[in-house]
Formats: C-alpha cells, structure tokens, sequence
C-alpha cells in the first residue's frame, strides 16, 4: 500500500510515507513499529488507522487489522481514497459494512479508478457479476494499463463463465505484470478452464519456478507439465512441494504422485477433474 492509497495525512505525511516506503521495500514489521509510536499521539487519525490495518496483515499481526479498520470507520471519514482502501479490509473479514463503504467511494469519487476497481471486485465476489462489470470497466477505461484492474476483470468473468475473455483479460494482466505469481496462477487457470492446456502447462511451470514455496502452483505445475509428457519438470516441481517452507498435504501429494506416475492421462484426469476446479474457486474467492 502507498500513502497516496489512503489520502492526504495532514502533519503526519511525512512519516506515513516514511512507513508506507518501508513497507513497498519489504520491512512490513519496521513499518508497523512506526505507525504504532505514531498511533500514540494520534489516536483517531483516520489514515493512520488504516495504514495500521493494511500493514498489520503483512508483519504478523494480522489479529490486529480488523480492529484497526472498525477504529478508522468510527472516525467517518469521507476521502475517497481512504474509502476504497478502508472498504477493501473490511471486506477480507466479511464486514457488512464493506458494501456501503466501497460504494460510497465510488459515488463520491467517479473518476476514480481505485475506487471504481475496489468496488468491482468486491460486487464480483459477491455474484453481482453485471454490476462488477460496470464498476471494472470503468475502472479499466480510467487507468488501461493497471495490471491490478485487468486481473479483477478476469476474476469477474471467470465468474459470469466468460472463459475466453477471462483469458484474454489475463493474459493482458500477465503481460503487464510478469513477475506478479497469483496473475500467471489464474492466467494458467483460465487457460486449463478453456481447454488451452499446452499454454496453461508453460504458464504454470513459468509460475512454479517464480514462486518455489507456494505448494499449489507446484502441483498444478507438475501435473500440468506430466500432462505434456515434460517428465522432468513435473517431478521438479513435485519435489519443490515437498520441500517448501510449509509441505503440501502428505495424502495430497501422494495422489499427485501417482496421477504423475500414470502418465499423461493420468495426469490431466487428475488435473483438470480435481486440483485445477477445486484450487480455481479458493482463488477467485480471495480479497485483494
């Protein structure tokens, strides 16, 4: 998250920069630290208690966020910016008051992409596909070449069943954010979705070698690799699923194995019938 993301911050800009840079660089915790000695002499300032709850989620005091998001709506705020940002953490806790947040934000602020792209998404996850829609394309036309709004996009008409416009959506994502994981895992899916399983096999082989400790795109990856007869890269990426930071489950990787060791057949039936399904609807569902 940028500083711009939430609104001005009056007398404190300059040290929520300084936060929001320490966060952008990867130091979330020393981030968090200073927003907490800022948060002692100001309680109530509404973007501070934002940037408390976006930053909590990324230094391991995710139990704190919410608390953070509830703080900054007490304070009304009103800046569409904050809005969009404040709406989108509470919708990650199934807040009821996501809604009327993120809508707000995007009455109030027409032009603004964030805005607009926040509310989208959230309405895309909620099945009102139609309005998301709306809501995204506008987005879309405001900032064109935004990766992030590209991506909802195709979220959205995964969705609606749209395949091959979700496709091209994100393959436009992909390209305009190559070394963004969970893209080239939806673009792979979407591709497997709509039958493009040679494309979809390189796209997530692509992804495993980018992202060695996320156990599902190295599954993914090795079955959809065993499925184009590319015996080496399925067992690889197999095996960095054993090895990651936090393993696949143990049943879960013995069924790959043996999909894998059955062949190509195998392999796809396994694919395309469980895993793939079964991992495309876990991360359509996500909050950004």
């Amino acid at each position: 998250m940028t500083n711009s993301e939430v609104g001005p911050a009056g007398p404190l800009d300059e040290q929520l920069a300084e936060a929001a840079k320490l966060a952008e660089d990867g130091d979330p915790e020393s981030a968090f630290e200073l927003l907490l000695d800022l948060e002692q002499k100001n309680p109530e300032d509404a973007t501070l208690l934002c940037m408390l709850g976006v930053i909590a989620g990324e230094a391991d005091a995710a139990g704190m966020a919410y608390d953070y998001f509830r703080r900054c709506l007490a304070t009304q705020p009103e800046d569409p910016h904050l809005l969009a940002t404040l709406g989108a953490g509470l919708a990650r806790y199934d807040d009821p008051d996501a809604e009327a947040v993120l809508r707000l934000a995007a009455v109030t602020a027409p032009t603004l992409a964030l805005a607009r792209f926040r509310y989208g998404a959230y309405l895309a996850r909620e099945g009102m596909i139609d309005l998301a829609t709306a809501e995204l394309t506008a987005a879309q036309e405001l900032e064109p070449e935004n990766p992030d709004i590209k991506r909802e996009l195709g979220i959205a008409r995964l969705l609606a069943g749209a395949d091959e416009s979700a496709v091209e959506a994100l393959e436009d994502a992909a390209g305009l954010a190559p070394d963004d994981v969970d893209v080239r895992l939806l673009h792979g899916l979407a591709l497997l979705r709509s039958g493009g399983l040679t494309g979809a096999a390189e796209e997530l082989h692509a992804a495993s070698l980018a992202a060695p400790d996320d156990t599902d795109v190295q599954l993914l990856a090795a079955l959809a690799c065993a499925s184009q007869d590319w015996s080496g890269e399925a067992w690889d990426a197999l095996a960095r699923a054993e090895g990651a930071t936090v393993p696949a489950e143990s049943a879960l990787l013995r069924e790959v194995e043996e999909a894998i060791d059955g062949g190509a057949e195998a392999s796809r039936d396994f694919l395309l019938s469980h895993l793939a399904p079964a991992l495309l609807r876990e991360r359509l569902f996500e909050r950004s």
